[in-house]
C-alpha cells in the first residue's frame, strides 16, 4: 500500500490573486505511463496574468503534468490519464474538443530550440497562417512583425527575416519559438525547461521577456533551477514522486515552506 504522505496545497495569497481569474484547474488527476503511476491525485488551480513555475527533482512529474495541460502526452500510447483538466471552466479533455485549436489556446516552448527548416518569416507565419487568423499577407506581415516584437527578436532580425531560423544562436532560436507560440493569440503559454540549453546571457533575456509576457498571458514554466523560479515566477508548485506537495507564493514558498518536503528540497537535502 502506497503510504505517501499526500500535498498540502496552500491556495495563493488575495495578494496573488487579486484581480485574477482561475485560468487552468486540475481535479484529480492521475496520469498512467503503462503500470507507472507517474501523477497522484492532483489538484490546483493556476490563475491568468502570473507565471507558475513548477520545480522539484527529475522524474517527478512535473513536465508530465505540463504536457497535459496542452494534451501533449496524447502523443504518447502508453499514457493515459484520469481526473479532468479545464481552460476558463471548460474540459480540455472534452471528446469533441479540437486538439489543433486546443493546442493554438495553449501555445508550448520546448526545452530545445525547435524552429522549423524554413525562413525567419515563415517560423512565424505558419500558425497564424493554418489556423486562418489572416486574410491577407498584409495582415501576415503586420503579425509576424507584432509577434517578433514582443519576443524581443525584431530589431535583431528585421531586415533578414527571409534568412532561416535554424541560423540564429540559441537564445533568438528560443525567442523565435516564443514568437511563433504567441503569433497565433494564445491564452496560456507553457515552458518546459526553456532556458536549460542557454547560456547565462540569452537565460536573463528569456526571463526579462517572461516577465514581459506575464502582463497578458498565463505562463506556466518548468524549470530544474530554483532560483529561476524565485527570480520570474509570482507562484511555485513543488513536485515529489508524481505527488504536488506544495502550491503557493513564491515568496513565501522559498523562506518560509509549509512542508518538509519543501524545506528539504530547497535546501539541498535531496534532488
Amino acid at each position: 500500500m502506497d503510504m505517501m504522505p499526500q500535498a498540502v496545497v496552500t491556495p495563493p495569497s488575495p495578494r496573488i490573486m487579486a484581480e485574477r481569474q482561475v485560468r487552468i484547474e486540475a481535479r484529480d488527476v492521475n496520469i498512467f505511463y503503462g503500470e507507472k503511476h507517474a501523477i497522484k491525485n492532483l489538484s490546483i488551480a493556476i490563475p491568468d496574468r502570473a507565471v507558475s513555475s513548477f520545480i522539484g527533482p527529475s522524474g517527478c512529474g512535473k513536465s508530465t503534468f505540463l504536457r497535459a495541460i496542452n494534451r501533449m502526452n496524447d502523443t504518447i500510447p502508453t499514457c493515459r490519464m484520469t481526473g479532468d483538466i479545464t481552460l476558463d471552466g471548460n474540459s480540455i479533455y472534452d471528446r469533441d474538443l479540437d486538439v489543433v485549436q486546443l493546442r493554438a489556446k495553449i501555445g508550448m516552448v520546448f526545452q530545445k530550440p525547435n524552429p522549423f527548416p524554413k525562413s525567419i518569416y515563415e517560423n512565424v507565419a505558419y500558425g497564424p497562417r493554418i489556423h486562418g487568423i489572416s486574410n491577407s499577407k498584409t495582415e501576415l506581415d503586420e503579425i509576424v512583425e507584432k509577434s517578433l516584437k514582443r519576443a524581443g527578436l525584431w530589431e535583431e532580425v528585421k531586415d533578414r527575416l527571409n534568412h532561416p531560423g535554424t541560423g540564429l544562436s540559441g537564445g533568438q532560436q528560443q525567442r523565435l519559438c516564443i514568437a511563433s507560440a504567441i503569433a497565433v493569440s494564445p491564452e496560456v503559454i507553457l515552458m518546459d525547461e526553456p532556458c536549460s540549453a542557454l547560456d547565462p546571457i540569452a537565460t536573463a533575456r528569456i526571463e526579462e521577456l517572461i516577465d514581459e509576457l506575464k502582463q497578458n498571458y498565463c505562463i506556466v514554466i518548468v524549470t530544474h533551477s530554483m532560483q529561476q523560479a524565485a527570480r520570474v515566477s509570482q507562484l511555485t508548485a513543488f513536485f515529489h514522486l508524481g505527488i504536488l506537495v506544495e502550491f503557493g507564493d513564491t515568496d513565501e514558498m522559498f523562506t518560509a515552506p509549509q512542508e518538509k518536503r519543501t524545506q528539504d528540497y530547497i535546501t539541498g537535502r535531496f534532488g
